[in-house]
């Protein structure tokens, strides 16, 4: 634990939790289902906009590789990050590392993901430090797959 988790939780992990309360409350009051998802998409847009670089560059990238091979998962924010889903459930996530306080950031498959490997052994995360072409191929890639329907 650290000195600033006397309850277990860091300060950046009781953010993401009064933030994704937040999203719950905001998202309840939200009633005309276009209405909600054009919203959603802004709060993902505003919330992209609000980061440091090269944060916001990378996840700016990653929308736009998202809204391009898997335009069906809706963007949303998930615990105050950018999110893509499937019928309210995130299967793509981005977690910047300077929120974070991290090194990195991530790259995230939720369970809804279509990843599973015949070896039983696939990765969830991915640790990203730039989006560069190549990693944009394989990140298209690896967002195709996780879109797909199980």
């Amino acid at each position: 634990m650290s000195p600033d988790s006397s309850d277990g939780f860091t300060a950046e992990e009781r953010a993401a939790m009064k933030e994704r309360a937040a999203e719950l409350k905001t998202a309840a009051k939200r009633t005309k289902a276009g209405d909600k998802a054009a919203a959603e998409k802004q709060d993902l847009l505003d919330k992209i906009a609000g980061m440091p670089e090269p944060d916001r560059g990378m996840a700016e990238r990653i929308h736009a590789i998202v809204a391009e091979v898997a335009p069906e998962l809706a963007p949303k924010l998930f615990y105050g990050q950018p999110a893509w889903a499937r019928g309210g459930k995130p299967v793509v996530f981005f977690r910047s590392g300077q929120q974070d306080k991290d090194r990195y950031s991530t790259l995230g498959f939720s369970s809804l993901s279509a990843l599973d490997d015949a070896s039983g052994l696939w990765p969830t995360s991915y640790a990203l430090t730039k989006v560069t072409d190549e990693s944009a191929e394989r990140i298209a890639e690896l967002v195709r797959a996780a879109a797909a329907l199980r």
